[in-house]
């Protein structure tokens, strides 16, 4: 802004009237006084203007912190949790021989591990049959989990789809931590999903393993039955009457 100097003008007035002659009146404008004046207005309305700017930072600082607390509106959890309560489900209905350490022992000592040569064969071949039983249940179990696990797979692959882009589209820092979040709780479930499986054909395999193991107890246990049988002493018989005819 220039500011121009003014130079301080003297104006004498005279008056011509027939009263009495009046001193000449002296009108003096003082250019210093106003240069000071429009510095000093200048300087105020600067300040004014970068306590705007101020206030407009401040603002703006404001809505950012409000962008960066805002919640993420999509929510997947209750699903996972849909999800992994089928699965746990799943693996409570396991026939036979549950997942329980206690039960594991009680119903393997009963059927895998108590064949004896002084067994009667009703009592062999109903453990036979429960062993199949057990073999058979743990390979239906593992393949309804498999079944689960693959039934999965498109759902969680739209939930990804859905969390990625709304961890792009995230206007603030909590809405992408939070995307980020529920990424990493889906692929946790996933995992569990890979767990609960490998638990079930582990299942399925080990208790076809120990039935195969048993069979084998079985098989020696009814040769020993067999060899304590006394050994055959030929004699006659007779077959159509005493009279022989």
């Amino acid at each position: 802004m220039r500011y121009r100097l003014i130079p301080a003008v003297v104006v004498i007035t005279f008056t011509v009237s027939s009263s009495p002659p009046v001193h000449a009146q002296w009108a003096v404008y003082d250019g210093a006084n106003h240069v000071e004046n429009v510095l000093i207005a200048a300087r105020t309305l600067q300040q004014i203007d970068n306590q705007i700017t101020s206030l407009a930072n401040q603002a703006q600082m404001l809505v950012n912190q409000g962008r960066n607390l805002a919640s993420l509106p999509l929510s997947t959890l209750s699903s996972l949790q849909s999800t992994i309560s089928q699965t746990t489900a799943l693996l409570a209905q396991a026939q036979n021989i549950a997942y329980s350490v206690q039960s594991v022992e009680q119903q393997y000592q009963q059927a895998y591990s108590s064949v004896s040569s002084g067994m009667s064969d009703s009592a062999l071949f109903s453990q036979a049959q429960t062993r199949w039983q057990n073999s058979v249940g743990g390979f239906e179990d593992a393949l309804k989990l498999q079944a689960r696990v693959v039934g999965n797979i498109p759902s969680d692959s739209s939930a990804m789809t859905q969390l990625v882009s709304a961890s792009q589209m995230s206007t603030g820092a909590l809405q992408a931590a939070q995307a980020g979040n529920q990424l990493m709780a889906l692929q946790s479930r996933q995992l569990s999903d890979i767990q609960a499986e490998l638990a079930a054909n582990g299942r399925a395999t080990a208790l076809q393993q120990a039935r195969d193991a048993a069979t084998e107890a079985e098989s020696d246990a009814q040769y020993q039955h067999f060899s304590q049988h006394d050994a055959y002493v030929p004699g006659a018989v007779s077959m159509f009457g005493s009279n022989g005819n």
